[in-house]
């Protein structure tokens, strides 16, 4: 195939060595030999961090999702991930819901959401941020496909963060993928007996680095915390729960009965805040302001 990108009504080409081709993935063993493209190819000239894990997240799961894709989105960084349900599909619309940038990579055709229910999150990214596949129109999934896709959002990313991953998951295949790279590695630990875990705590044991708070994913993302939200523009129940945390740090059910908040109201603002870097939910379950 020529090596000038071609383009079509609905989406872009990019052959191997033509000038929209990312670099970095010349140093996979086998690079795709093109990408398909929706969205604006600038999207990617920024750092990225790729943000994986189980579609069969848990409550903590996608809120720490939430929190640490917001805040690098915020901060100017672009979240690859594969638009999976779960862990993936957070990450995404958390950088979307803050302006920021983000690409799905995709394990079918370009122009075939998958899963079927992420239609309107593949236009949405379609038109505010990117899809990349390997795949051209109309190519359903298969077997295979989506491990060789997950060897593409590592090898887009300087940084790997799993938040949760069965001990077999895809998450861990791209976990696997960063490390033959060598791209730097990292997990969000959590709960020693939930199964969600159990992948995420043993790239831990084998050495990956620990995301402890927002800040670790920051700091080796190599960016600094974006700008602060003015307390002007926060909405009246984010100002009540930033207004009960000023004495310090508290537990939700006690932040929900300090801000006078039901507690289902009280965890959305949580999550709010914590998307616009304002607060930090640690993993002992406290919430403090930062």
């Amino acid at each position: 195939m020529s090596s000038v990108d071609i383009v079509s009504e609905a989406y872009s080409v990019w052959p191997r060595g033509g000038s929209a081709y990312p670099a970095a993935l010349e140093d996979l063993t086998f690079p795709p030999e093109q990408l398909f493209a929706l969205g604006d190819p600038a999207t990617l000239d920024v750092p990225r961090v790729a943000i994986v894990g189980t579609r069969d997240a848990t409550g903590y799961g996608l809120r720490v999702t939430r929190a640490i894709a917001g805040e690098l989105a915020r901060a100017g960084v672009c979240i690859i991930s594969g638009m999976a349900r779960g862990v993936d599909a957070a990450a995404h619309r958390a950088a979307l819901d803050v302006g920021g940038r983000t690409v799905a990579v995709m394990g079918t055709g370009i122009d075939v959401p998958y899963p079927v229910g992420h239609r309107e999150l593949h236009e949405l990214l379609s038109r505010r941020g990117m899809v990349l596949s390997e795949y051209g129109p109309g190519v359903r999934a298969h077997k295979g496909a989506f491990p060789r896709r997950n060897r593409i959002i590592a090898a887009l990313a300087p940084v790997t963060i799993v938040v949760e991953a069965g001990e077999r998951s895809g998450a861990n295949n791209t976990a696997d993928h960063a490390l033959d790279l060598g791209r730097c590695l990292a997990a969000v630990p959590g709960p020693i007996d939930s199964r969600q875990s159990a992948g995420t705590n043993k790239l831990i044991r084998d050495g990956a680095h620990v995301i402890a708070t927002v800040g670790d994913a920051l700091t080796l993302a190599g960016v600094g915390p974006p700008p602060r939200v003015r307390d002007a523009e926060l909405g009246a129940e984010e100002s009540r729960v930033l207004q009960a945390l000023a004495e310090g740090g508290l537990d939700l059910d006690t932040l929900a009965a300090r801000s006078s908040l039901p507690v289902r109201e009280c965890m959305a603002a949580v999550t709010a805040l914590e998307i616009q870097g304002m607060i930090e939910c640690l993993l002992t379950g406290e919430v403090r302001r930062r």
